[in-house]
């Protein structure tokens, strides 16, 4: 059975710093695109950052200088380090994962909280 569990989430203030992961089991990701997603409240779920099965990054605009996402093939997981926060980057953070392209992620974490306060 596949599972993505993400972990790190938390309360911060603005400025601040977190560290979210995401732990895959159930099978191997390393051929696999893996990528966060947020869902801020009464918004749509949007695209924050990918890295591709060859390490290529991607970031949605209003997060690049702030946030890098990386993956350790050998221990299935996927991190997302975020800095400088912002009160508009607060939301539940999903990892997901993709054998194609984001259009139809293949499976989804159950999600971890971000709030940053002002």
């Amino acid at each position: 059975q596949v599972q993505l569990v993400e972990s790190g989430g938390a309360l911060v203030q603005a400025g601040g710093s977190l560290r979210l992961s995401c732990a895959a089991s159930g099978r191997s990701f390393s051929n696999y695109n893996m990528g966060w997603f947020r869902q801020a409240p009464e918004k749509e779920r949007e695209f924050v950052a990918s890295i591709s099965r060859t390490g290529i990054t991607a970031y949605v605009d209003s997060v690049k200088g702030r946030f890098s996402i990386s993956r350790d093939k050998a221990k299935n997981t996927v991190d997302l380090q975020m800095n400088s926060l912002k009160p508009e980057d607060t939301a539940v953070y999903y990892c997901a994962t993709a054998w194609g392209n984001w259009a139809h992620p293949d499976y989804w974490g159950q999600g971890t909280r971000v709030t940053v306060s002002s």
